[in-house]
């Protein structure tokens, strides 16, 4: 049987922000992922100079053959209208990333031990310690799965975990807080057609419903572009992306007669009720501790955040890994992400949201100073 001290399932940033720092500290971590890397991850891909300071990246090192598009601006409109704006920045802001490689590069940075392409098919408590697929035992198990990670499925029911061969239950819509629902597509962009995609590759498109309970990008990330559009109304959501994808269309942004394999994903905002995030031996990070952030949905900086800080958790427990010694993770979790201001669509009624955009959009301090640098670069 493989032992380790520390098991983590899935291999996303979460888990590998959580193993890097584990690591750092001299403790045998294994990460497990069903996928095997790299893989292709739904997400728009862009990430923030704190995620670069919190994991300590080499930018010049990560930069070498792997997709790295400086932003130093936003456009930004509502969809429908043509009085869009754009906003610029003197310095980088954000950096354009592909998941599949970003990911790729963490868990392989991190020098945990990985068992990829592996799903978790049962788990079980045997006295102190985990039994994963009845063949790796681990004194504390990480949930790092995304929304529907096996481990925080387990937490949800925790009387019926999962057993080798039966079918595990989704954690449904409203266990946990609001769900946000998305489809986006990612795709090399032909050398002959460049000129069709008119996107600046520093300058990203955020166009937002009147009603602000969901908005579209375009990004390029150097000769890679990637669409998307993210909802809190889940049946809305693909006549909405239809109609996002031909509002770009009639902008000149994308080809009118183009298609696309659109994939989609869903994850829980920052938002009261939270999952439960720790039990005995346990703990919960990124998407499947449902932490993104509520105002833009971005998930990459929280899972980040939320794996070191499970990191710093499972050392401070110095092996007594039971519920009370866990619980300051939950209470860090509170503090760091508790506390976040809501968009503006749970700010008000949708009727008001409706009246208001239309001015609120054409102000360039509320575009500047609420919408980029609050919402979605969290620069405060």
């Amino acid at each position: 049987m493989d032992r380790c001290e520390v098991l983590i399932v899935g291999g996303g940033p979460a888990g590998s922000a959580c193993a890097w720092r584990l690591r750092r500290a001299g403790r045998d971590v294994l990460v497990m992922d069903a996928k095997a890397f790299p893989r292709d991850k739904v997400c728009a891909g862009w990430i923030t100079p704190p995620v670069i300071s919190e994991l300590d990246l080499d930018l010049g090192d990560y930069g070498r053959g792997r997709t790295l598009q400086p932003i130093t601006g936003f456009r930004t409109g509502l969809i429908g209208r043509t009085d869009d704006l754009e906003t610029r920045y003197d310095h980088p802001v954000s950096y354009g990333i592909r998941r599949c490689e970003f990911d790729r590069y963490l868990v392989q940075r991190s020098k945990a031990r990985l068992r990829l392409g592996e799903a978790v098919v049962s788990i079980r408590r045997d006295a102190r310690t985990w039994i994963v697929n009845d063949e790796i035992r681990a004194g504390v198990l990480v949930g790092a799965g995304g929304h529907f990670c096996p481990v925080a499925s387990m937490l949800v029911t925790p009387t019926r975990p999962p057993q080798r061969g039966a079918r595990r239950r989704k954690p449904r819509s409203g266990e946990g807080g609001p769900l946000v629902v998305a489809q986006e597509t990612e795709f090399a962009i032909p050398a002959h057609d460049r000129a069709s995609f008119t996107t600046a590759a520093s300058t990203p498109e955020l166009y937002f419903s009147r009603d602000l309970q969901g908005y579209g990008w375009c990004l390029r990330k150097q000769d890679y572009l990637n669409v998307g559009f993210g909802s809190l109304n889940r049946r809305l959501l693909p006549h909405a992306t239809s109609a996002f994808v031909a509002y770009l269309q009639w902008r000149g942004t994308i080809p009118r007669v183009r298609s696309w394999r659109w994939r989609g994903h869903a994850y829980l905002l920052s938002e009261p009720p939270t999952r439960r995030t720790f039990d005995d031996g346990v703990v919960l990070v990124g998407d499947a501790a449902g932490l993104a952030y509520p105002q833009s949905g971005e998930g990459i900086r929280p899972a980040i955040e939320s794996g070191l800080l499970a990191a710093e958790a499972i050392l401070e427990a110095a092996g007594e890994l039971t519920s009370e010694r866990l619980a300051p993770y939950e209470v860090a979790l509170r503090r760091r992400f508790g506390a976040a201001a809501r968009s503006l669509s749970w700010a008000v009624p949708a009727a008001l949201a409706r009246a208001a955009a239309p001015a609120l959009f054409q102000s360039r301090w509320f575009i500047r100073r609420v919408v980029l640098d609050h919402w979605f670069l969290h620069r405060y």
